[in-house]
Parts: structure tokens; sequence; C-alpha cells
């Protein structure tokens, strides 16, 4: 019986870095030489391995959705070949990317999983080369049909993910949907979270275009000016980053501004600024009243998830009504309804 064949997609990141003149760096080339070297990854029972660069290595700190797209697009130019993918991605904006490609990805039938590190590979002391070897083992043994991202022995949906911690190898968290998979002595994948197989026949992808998208985080003294700048044209679509359960100030002023962009036709999505919970607009008064003004709930979604899902929206060229009506859609995974 042939081995369970997986294509490693280097991105960049800390992974596959080494030390330059003004920090860590990527380094063509790098990564593929110090795997060859890693014995694990040549044992019996691994999978067999082939790893693309794209074209250009980037820190995910300069990753923009063009980039999406071309990860996207090697999966697909690579898809009946492969078993299995794992995508090595900066840690940064990696949350960013599995957010996107869970929206852009449709008919999966085979795993597409995530991972990097903290400490590049090459260091004496890292956490890459059990993120990357558990990364592969999930890639080729488990029937996962989703994009997910491995990370500090956590297995998580992508679009549920949020890097929460600078330091620690357990970097990543999914605080509003409990982990796909656990790994310590054992991995452990629970099926029962897995989302099932797409109803869609084939798999293809739609890309992501940049769109002007923005967030806003409200803070006590916040001001209505500030806010109303950042609504000028050409804004299409702002995260409103709230209070607690959904809620922000309510003067007159506030309200107006609102009111008035989204008469202009800006796609106002509320998400808190908690990591755990959901927005619940008709919970307070000043929740209720936000949605008077048109703002729509981003329910339990991260700012990640929100941010990338308009961006897909916006992509797809729908109107200001149905952006909004999609927002409330659970679309890949991302929200609960």
């Amino acid at each position: 019986m042939s081995k369970p064949r997986i294509l490693i997609i280097n991105t960049g990141g800390t992974l596959g870095m080494q030390m330059g003149p003004s920090g860590y760096e990527p380094v063509p080339g790098l990564l593929a030489k110090q795997l060859s070297q890693v014995n694990e990854l040549h044992d019996a029972t691994m999978p067999a391995y082939e790893i693309v660069e794209l074209d250009r290595l980037l820190d995910s700190s300069n990753m923009v959705p063009d980039d999406w797209t071309k990860i996207a697009q090697c999966i697909a130019e690579h898809y009946n070949i492969f078993d299995g993918f794992v995508v090595v991605h900066g840690t940064d904006t990696m949350a960013y990317a599995t957010s996107a490609l869970s929206f852009m990805l449709r008919g999966l039938s085979k795993p597409i999983i995530f991972t990097g590190s903290q400490i590049p590979l090459g260091l004496r002391r890292n956490d890459a080369r059990e993120n990357l070897i558990t990364a592969l083992i999930l890639a080729s043994e488990y029937s996962i049909s989703e994009v997910c991202l491995y990370f500090g022995g956590k297995l998580l949906r992508g679009c549920r993910s949020s890097k929460i911690s600078t330091h620690s190898f357990s970097a990543f968290d999914s605080p509003n949907f409990p982990p796909l998979g656990e790994v310590a002595t054992d991995i452990e994948v629970y099926s029962n979270r897995l989302k099932p197989l797409s109803s869609e026949h084939e798999f293809h992808f739609l890309p992501i275009q940049t769109q002007r998208v923005a967030t806003f985080r409200l803070f006590p003294g916040v001001s209505s000016a500030v806010l109303e700048n950042l609504l000028r044209h050409p804004l299409q679509a702002l995260v409103l980053e709230s209070f607690g359960v959904g809620n922000g100030p309510t003067t007159p002023d506030f309200l107006r501004v609102l009111r008035e962009a989204t008469e202009r036709g800006i796609v106002l999505v509320n998400c808190s600024q908690c990591g755990q919970g959901c927005v619940e607009m008709n919970s307070y008064a000043t929740g209720k009243l936000l949605c008077d003004c048109g703002v729509v709930s981003g329910r339990d979604m991260t700012i990640e998830a929100a941010i990338t899902k308009l961006m897909f929206l916006l992509t797809r060229q729908l109107s200001c009504d149905e952006v909004r009506r999609q927002i409330l859609v659970n679309l890949a995974g991302e929200l609960t309804e």
C-alpha cells in the first residue's frame, strides 16, 4: 500500500527563518534543506512529502489578500495529486489566513493544516519540529475536510482561531468553539466536531481581493468625530469592536454617525472585544440602539473571521443588503447560528 502524499506549502514565517542583519527573516530554500535533516520525517510511518515555496516568502505581517489567493491557487493546482496539505505560515496573521481560506476553499474533501512556530526550526531548542511533524500526521492519517490550524498541541478550526500569546508555545486558541483535536502522548481528533463533507460536489476556490474594510475599537470617551472620519468614502465595511455583548455609546452624535454610514451603504458588523461569548444586541438598550442604526451582529465570530468574511463577500460584489444578510449565515463554521 502506497504512503499518503502531503504537499508542504512554505509561505514564510518563523518556522523556516534565520537571523539576518535586522532580525529573523525567511530565506528561500532553507526550509527544504532543514527538513531533509529531520530524521523523524524519514521514518517509515511518516507520509511522503514534497515542498513548494511561494515565489516570494513573507513574514506574515506583510501578507495581503492576494497572498491568500496564491496559497489557495497552489492547493487547487495540486489538489488531485496529494492527499493532504500542510501550510507553513507566520504566526502573526495565521488566524486571518486560516479564516480567509475557510471561506475561499469550496467542496473540500482533504485536510488543509496550517502550522508554524514561535522559534525557528534551525535553533537548538524550538517548537517547530513537533508542530510540523504532527501537522503532517494530521494531514495524512485523519479524515478532515476543512481548513485547520495546528499549534502547540491543539487542532483548531481555522475560522475560529486567534493568536493569544506572543511567547507561549500554546500561542493559539479557539475561544467560542472547542478544539477539533488535542495532542499529548496520544493524538485525539474529535470527529463529532469536524465539519462534514461539503455538499458541493467538486473542489474549487473563490479568490479574495483587497477590500476597503476597517476595524474600530470602542473605549470610554471615544470620539464620534474620529469614527465619522473613518467612515468616510471609500470605506465599504467596518467591524465595530464593542463592549460586552455588543454594547456601545448611545449619545445622539454617535448614533447619528452610525445611522448615516448605514444609509450610505457601509456595512457595520458588531463584534465583541471579549474573547469569549456572543453578541446579543437585544440584551441591553445600548445594544438595541446600535441595532436600530443598522449595525449587524457578528454573533460569536472572531475579529479575524469577521474581517476576512467581509472581504470575501465584498469580493463577490454583493449588494449591501445581501452582505448584511450573509454576515449572519454560517458559511464555513465561523459562527454559531
